[in-house]
């Protein structure tokens, strides 16, 4: 399904929109709003979609997240042209050792699986431990 996006009047005449969208919210993506630069400089963002107004060109837009370290860091080159919007998805890993995901469409999070496998893992050893406090309580009596 094509995504499409309509322009934004906050662009001046000449410019094109960058139309980034950060997937999640606070409580689904972390507390903290990922920090993004544009050709090196900061811009403010918040989750959901931030028309960004940049002049007609190849621009670089990099993303990432922080908690405790910076991490889900993702990059994305694009190319602007004047009235033209540009949609861009960023998505933030599942946990602080993957990357974040980014491109022209919606995104999938990174580390689903490490994180499933985790805590299958955690839900194993307590089952493995009430199994043998189980088994110990028969052999005693």
């Amino acid at each position: 399904m094509p995504v499409t996006v309509s322009p934004q009047p906050s662009a001046p005449a000449g410019h094109g929109t960058l139309a980034l969208t950060v997937q999640g919210g606070a409580l689904t993506s972390g507390f903290f709003t990922p920090r993004v630069h544009v050709d090196g400089y900061p811009v403010p963002v918040a989750f959901g979609t931030t028309p960004i107004p940049l002049v007609p060109g190849r621009h670089r837009v990099d993303v990432h997240t922080w908690w405790l370290l910076r991490y889900g860091e993702a990059t994305i080159e694009v190319d602007v042209a004047p009235g033209g919007v540009v949609p861009v998805f960023y998505a933030v890993p599942w946990h602080q050792f993957s990357p974040g995901s980014i491109g022209h469409i919606p995104q999938q999070r990174k580390g689903g699986r490490a994180v499933a496998v985790y805590f299958g893992c955690i839900l194993a050893l307590v089952v493995a431990i009430v199994c043998g406090l189980g088994l110990m309580a028969i052999a005693i009596s």
